[in-house]
């Protein structure tokens, strides 16, 4: 900021000139102020390109596209004068520096400035684009910052999105670096090509570098730009997702300006713009602001010196304001007079600030709150972004909520974008059951692994316990009551208790010297339900007879044993507890039900080809997959229902969930199906996978499935019609299932030795 010079006009318009703010290719930028005392910054042509025409015609126009954009996050057109001698065109003043001004002094920027950064600009583009423009030029020096927020400057070289009427040469016009690879080429650019500018932008904030090189011509950038990846090293891990996708280089993978903002900021952009800024770059702006408000115009032909704001020492040379938009003029700041840099001046800064709103602003402070971070990371080199609230004590929904803990809230990625992992862990080789689902309690992901590990489902998966009991290695779990239940077949065969809070022992079952407790099947508030080997009804010292029992897990004692009939007393058992009855199958294709409270055996019957499904029961019927699927009374086996294929072929085991079964088909088609009725819902005939879930849960609106097959990973779906969101895939652990649990938003993942926490949004 400069005093005004001889050959410099005192008023324009209604506006008494104050300083000079800076000068570009299309002429001076002036600080000035209205009679009512508004502060505004007013750019004024050049002579000689105000006696041409065809310049004014275009200067026109951009007054016009100018005017058209007016938002919270751009600096709106207050007056013009495109007709007069000199053509002038006064915008308001934005107390702030420019962003390439900010981290050539600070560097990167912290992790919530960025967030916040990102999530103004993305509502700044929203307002343009919903104007009919493109801004075609976002880059570092077209970002102001200021205390209340960013705004977005210099429409000049914006076009409407159905003409070109200002570059109609051929020329390339942007900034190498900050344009999308379309624009390079010469090609259309559209809403997706500010995206990419945007993204370009956020890498420049975070880390303090062109995210395609610096330093080369402008030609070997724009190569970059067009042919090679985005170096985001240094960028948060928590963003890099975010800006990676903005950076696709096809237009039509990238995230809108809306899905952005509902990214960064889920509850409002006015939520991360508390207290945004990191506090050297909000002091110096709030003591320019004071400065900036007690200036008046000059009395004479050269105008005083300015206010003094405090000298920059390590803080950026920033003092001075943004004019903006402003066609094809630069921001350019003046360097502040020597002084104590301290704390903000009791000023609110804003924009085009009235005599009155001074007088108020004086005695005023920067208001702000804490703000919990957002964040988006990536998967390989793909695009895929999570968003959630710092890890804390663990507190989730759905069982998982601590006392006074509010649950955490994930906004929702485009589809087709999936999350990435808010943790990840490793466990040994081959340690985790490939058979069974998971379990969650009280916030820990627990896995029957070696050892038997409780991580946390926050705090980025830290281990609450790790137990040291002597289990076998993926030992099925079963849950309830607060304690762990599973077979050890070490020694005698017993049943051992955990404590699902601790992981020690409480308890370890025998049932007698000569009964081995082989396998857990199932459990419900009273009983776990147990194969044993009865040694004292062996017909050979290799043939033994097997039997079913059920044990109180508040006791640990007996409460009933059962034989199983000849031919269905294979070891290898699945089972579930629906009501007052035991449903179980074994590996000689039959399925058998009991009564729970006697132990008696309803009935038995062949299931085909296939036996290894837990069964699923609900609503008084069991689903039995196969060439149709099939509803059958819980209590007599009788068939009430089939739904065949319909050209497709067999079903596998289905998961019931709120009334409806979810089942894929060998076809990897995805059913909906009512469970009462036994009728179609939808069918999504393409998850987006290379293979389909076998898996189901449901969190809100969304289906999330897990593939038993390692190249299937997990897929999310909309449960209303089976539309696919997205698919999450490692390239770990070739052949190794998927399987798959939530805790409140966070959904609970393992491949094989690997175990994922992904953001259930």
């Amino acid at each position: 900021m400069e005093p005004l010079r001889a050959d410099d006009p005192g008023e324009l318009g209604s506006y008494r000139l104050l300083r000079r703010l800076g000068a570009g290719g299309m002429g001076r930028v002036y600080l000035a102020r209205s009679p009512g005392g508004r502060t505004v910054a007013v750019k004024v042509v050049r002579p000689d390109l105000a006696a041409d025409e065809d310049f004014r015609t275009r200067f026109r126009h951009e007054v016009e596209i100018a005017r058209a954009v007016s938002g919270r996050y751009t600096a709106p057109v207050v007056d013009a004068a495109p007709d007069a001698p000199l053509p002038w065109l006064a915008t308001s003043y934005v107390l702030g520096p420019d962003l390439t001004e900010v981290v050539d002094a600070h560097g990167g920027l912290p992790e919530r400035t960025v967030v916040a950064l990102g999530a103004g600009l993305a509502a700044a583009l929203t307002e343009i684009h919903a104007s009919g423009l493109i801004h075609r030029d976002l880059k570092p020096s077209n970002v102001l910052l200021a205390a209340d927020g960013p705004r977005v400057i210099d429409f000049g070289i914006a076009r409407a999105i159905d003409g070109n009427r200002l570059t109609q040469t051929g020329v390339v016009v942007g900034s190498p670096g900050y344009m999308p690879p379309e624009q390079a080429m010469g090609g259309d650019v559209g809403v997706a090509g500010d995206v990419f500018s945007l993204g370009a932008v956020l890498a420049f904030a975070a880390t303090g570098r062109n995210a395609f090189g610096e330093g080369s011509s402008h030609a070997a950038m724009l190569y970059q730009v067009v042919h090679a990846e985005p170096d985001l090293t240094g960028v948060p891990q928590r963003l890099q997702g975010l800006v990676r996708a903005c950076l696709l280089k096809d237009p039509a993978q990238r995230p809108t300006p809306t899905e952005v903002v509902a990214a960064l900021a889920p509850h409002g952009v006015e939520s991360v713009l508390t207290d945004w800024l990191p506090s050297a770059v909000a002091s110096t702006i709030a003591t320019h602001a004071a400065g900036i408000l007690d200036l008046e115009a000059p009395e004479g032909p050269t105008a005083r010196p300015a206010a003094a704001f405090g000298p920059p020492a390590t803080a950026v040379d920033a003092s001075g304001g943004g004019a903006g938009p402003l066609p094809g003029g630069p921001s350019q700041y003046g360097t502040p007079a020597p002084g104590t840099f301290g704390s903000p001046a009791p000023a609110t800064v804003a924009s085009g600030l009235t005599r009155s709103e001074r007088a108020m602003a004086s005695r005023r402070r920067i208001l702000g709150v804490a703000v919990g971070a957002l964040g988006v990371a990536a998967v390989g080199g793909g695009s895929a972004w999570w968003l959630r609230k710092d890890d804390g004590p663990s507190a989730s929904p759905g069982g998982d909520v601590g006392s006074g803990a509010e649950p955490e809230a994930f906004a929702t990625p485009p589809d087709g974008v999936a999350p990435q992992p808010l943790w990840h862990r490793s466990t040994a080789e081959d340690s985790i059951s490939s058979t069974r689902r998971l379990l969650t309690h009280e916030g820990m992901l627990l896995i029957s692994a070696d050892p038997f590990i409780a991580y946390d489902v926050k705090n980025k998966g830290k281990k609450r316990w790790t137990s040291t009991t002597d289990l076998p290695v993926g030992s099925p779990l079963l849950l309830a009551g607060g304690k762990l239940f599973m077979a050890s077949t070490e020694g005698d065969g017993v049943l051992i208790g955990l404590n699902a809070r601790t992981g020690r022992e409480a308890w370890r079952s025998r049932l007698g010297r000569k009964l081995r407790v082989e396998k857990t099947i199932a459990v419900d508030e009273k009983n776990v339900y147990v194969t044993v080997t009865d040694l004292g009804e062996s017909r050979s010292a290799t043939d033994f007879r097997t039997a079913v029992a059920a044990i109180n897990h508040s006791t640990g004692r007996q409460t009933w044993l059962r034989r199983r009939d000849w031919g269905t007393d294979d070891y290898d058992v699945d089972g579930t507890v629906v009501g007052k009855r035991l449903i179980y199958t074994d590996s000689k294709m039959n399925i058998t039900v009991r009564d729970t409270a006697t132990g008696e055996q309803l009935w038995s019957n062949k299931i085909g080809d296939d036996w290894q499904w837990t069964p699923a029961a609900a609503d008084g019927l069991i689903f039995l997959p196969g060439e149709n699927l099939t509803g059958v009374d819980i209590d007599s086996g009788d068939v009430r229902w089939t739904l065949p294929p319909n050209g497709r072929r067999g079903f596998d085991s289905p998961t019931y969930i709120d009334g409806v079964l979810y089942v894929r088909d060998h076809d990897d088609g995805v059913w909906a199906v009512n469970a009462k009725s036994g009728r179609k819902i939808w069918l999504c005939e393409d998850s987006g996978a290379r293979r389909s879930p076998t898996e189901f849960l449901r969190v809100g609106s969304t289906l999330y499935g897990a593939s038993a097959m390692d190249e299937g990973g997990v897929v999310a779906l909309k449960a209303k019609n089976g539309e696919p969101r997205w698919n999450y895939n490692d390239t770990k652990t070739p052949g190794a299932p998927w399987h798959l649990a939530a805790s409140g938003n966070r959904l609970l993942v393992t491949h094989g030795s690997e175990i994922y926490a992904l953001p259930a949004v």
